[in-house]
């Protein structure tokens, strides 16, 4: 997939809609919702079936402290806009060990 739409993102885009909610639901604070876009691997697809109203994405991505995390975001004004966060299950976690060893 072409991720020239998350180069191009100058940051993040959190308020009080969005900023404790995966804090609060699955224990995952907005920093590591953020480390995960800089870790490797990072691996983004579209996520089709809940983009009615804007593009939305999900991102399988790991933590500074190698928590990992699947992210449901879209981009808004070249920023990144979290909508859901939580730890990977045992399928993404497979996935993506998969692909981290074949990087």
């Amino acid at each position: 997939m072409n991720l020239t739409f998350i180069e191009n993102c100058e940051g993040f885009d959190w308020d009080s809609g969005n900023i404790d909610k995966n804090q609060n639901k699955h224990q995952v604070t907005r920093w590591e919702c953020e480390q995960s876009f800089f870790n490797e691997p990072l691996l983004i697809n579209p996520d089709e079936r809940h983009s009615q109203l804007e593009p939305r994405y999900f991102a399988l991505g790991q933590t500074d402290t190698h928590r990992l995390l699947m992210i449901v975001f879209t981009v808004r004004c070249n920023l990144i806009r979290v909508i859901s966060a939580r730890p990977m299950s045992a399928k993404e976690r497979k996935y993506y060990e998969q692909a981290e060893e074949n990087s």
